[in-house]
């Protein structure tokens, strides 16, 4: 099995966008599942592309169905695949996601999406103490031509207990430290793709070596493991 993003996937997606019911779904179910190997594969051969460079401890594909509960969206299904590839923890802290949709919607995110109060505030006082690697790592050239700038919900103005005329207060600020590169559905299909998602998962290590000496030690630098 191919280890490539198959393009019936968009087209499937496209199709059920126009008929996100069960009954369309399940007359189709067999050319999903079909689909869903495929890019099953895909992502696991990702993960072992990433083995080289990192511990992942677990790949995880989320379901297409929605939970629909709590969401005025009652649609059943989603249009799209997405997986998250974890690191090794405690000592290793981050996450990676790929997501594939159509009508150039894909995109590969990594960083800390909702770090508990404990870790926030932890990142929040390295970054109150000193600000200056953090910078260096954003600023540098190979990094940002991969992967820009911060993304995700930050604060309107200092967090409490922050003075909010600090330098670093843009830093302290934030609730997420995410960030993200999309893709075409023409990328997405190329042979060279998951490689692609490889080399730029590799340029994020000097955030996370970072971000995990931060968070497995206190503010004097003693481990905290």
């Amino acid at each position: 099995m191919s280890a490539i993003i198959p393009k019936e996937t968009f087209s499937f997606f496209n199709k059920l966008a126009k008929n996100n019911n069960r009954d369309w779904f399940n007359e189709h179910k067999p050319e999903f599942k079909a689909i869903e190997a495929k890019v099953k594969s895909a992502y696991n051969h990702l993960g072992e592309l990433m083995s080289a460079h990192d511990q992942i401890e677990k790949i995880k594909i989320f379901r297409i169905y929605r939970d629909v509960r709590f969401s005025k969206n009652k649609l059943p299904y989603k249009t799209h695949f997405g997986g998250s590839f974890a690191r090794k923890k405690p000592e290793l802290r981050g996450g990676y996601y790929l997501h594939i949709q159509p009508n150039n919607e894909s995109f590969i995110a990594t960083g800390f999406w909702e770090p508990n109060k404990e870790d926030l505030l932890r990142i929040r006082k390295e970054f109150e103490m000193d600000d200056s690697e953090m910078r260096e790592i954003l600023n540098d050239k190979t990094f940002s031509k991969t992967w820009g700038s911060f993304v995700g919900d930050e604060l309107k103005t200092a967090p409490k207990g922050f003075d909010k005329e600090h330098p670093a207060i843009d830093l302290i600020r934030k609730k997420q430290y995410i960030f993200i590169k999309k893709y075409s559905d023409e990328e997405v299909l190329q042979e060279d793709f998951l490689d692609n998602v490889n080399d730029a998962f590799k340029k994020i290590r000097t955030f996370f070596d970072y971000m995990s000496d931060v968070l497995t030690t206190n503010l004097n630098g003693e481990s905290l493991l």
